[in-house]
């Protein structure tokens, strides 16, 4: 099968690489440039300068070259450009089955992904989310990585994870779309207060507990929104947060970190030069908690040191003064 790849960033030329093993892969890039580079090179210097592009990985910056034979799109931008790339693809009048590998929340409407595609993409195909615990580089490189493919339509998801499924980037299916986008936005906030907590150096039991805490906090949103409690505790949620909360090469982690430092968030982001999804999530999970009456004190606390000038030290001291409750209804 071929496969439309639209976003040419870090995940996006990861995935790209890894179904090349299997699939013919047309990798779309917004930059004309990029994409010739690219395709004279075998390279990605910006974002993944050591991996080279195997045969199968086609770049391409012309949308009707990318599509052309496709049987599958998959978006990998970052979730500011999902609706943008939507509407582009409706624009080639596309009716493929259609994945989307973004995670987070919309700037200012607090929509998920697949709210965003139920908008701009209503039926005009299958379509699904693919999330789990997965960082660009080590996919790229071929090491073991496991995903999940979650679609309203259970069939297409079991279908299309067999399709995608392989020795080093296995692929489980699931129908919980909503319990999978919110394990993938909110655990990006969670990675930020982790790297305040490593920052301070508060050591690995008070990890250990920020983690276990924000994932009843992600359970909480997630039984709210309609989500399951398994899935929660599988890829998209539990495996998830904690590769991001302990990873190296977490993005989000790294901004914690970096706060902890006292070092102002546009001096961090002007250095990281990637997207931290959790930066922009923060804001969203906290008015779509306070909207549904869900207690969130880790995502409050993140929101603090990020806008409201909240030292990170003060923050966690603030979490530490809360009174104790019984762990099942303790937020």
């Amino acid at each position: 099968m071929k496969i439309t790849v639209v976003g040419a960033g870090a995940w996006g030329t990861a995935l790209a690489v890894a179904l090349a093993a299997r699939h013919e892969v047309s990798l779309w890039a917004r930059d004309a440039d990029q994409a010739r580079a690219m395709a004279s090179t075998r390279l990605n210097p910006h974002y993944l300068p050591d991996v080279t592009l195997p045969a199968a990985v086609h770049p391409v910056s012309d949308m009707t070259a990318a599509l052309d034979g496709a049987g599958l799109v998959l978006i990998v931008t970052p979730t500011a450009g999902l609706r943008e790339s939507l509407v582009r693809l409706r624009d080639h009048k596309v009716h493929l089955p259609l994945l989307w590998a973004c995670k987070g929340f919309e700037r200012g409407s607090a929509k998920f992904p697949h709210q965003i595609v139920s908008e701009e993409w209503g039926g005009r195909s299958a379509s699904g989310a693919l999330s789990g615990p997965s960082f660009a580089a080590e996919v790229a490189r071929g090491k073991p990585t496991a995903l999940v493919l979650a679609s309203k339509d259970e069939g297409f998801a079991r279908d299309t994870a067999l399709e995608l499924h392989q020795p080093a980037l296995r692929i489980y299916y699931s129908d919980d779309v909503a319990g999978v986008e919110i394990g993938g936005a909110v655990k990006n906030v969670m990675a930020i207060a982790t790297g305040v907590c490593d920052g301070l150096g508060l050591g690995l039991n008070a990890r250990a507990a920020l983690i276990t805490r924000g994932l009843a906090e992600i359970g909480r949103l997630a039984a709210r929104l309609g989500g399951r409690s398994e899935t929660v505790m599988g890829l998209a949620g539990a495996g998830d947060l904690i590769l991001t909360c302990t990873g190296d090469l977490s993005r989000n982690r790294r901004v914690g970190l970096l706060l902890a430092t006292g070092r102002s968030l546009e001096d961090i982001l002007a250095d990281l030069g990637h997207v931290a999804e959790g930066v922009h999530s923060a804001q969203e999970v906290q008015r779509l908690a306070a909207s549904l009456h869900v207690d969130m004190p880790i995502v409050d606390a993140v929101c603090g040191v990020l806008f409201r000038g909240v030292h990170p030290s003060k923050a966690v001291e603030q979490l530490l003064a809360r009174d104790p409750k019984a762990e099942q209804e303790a937020p």
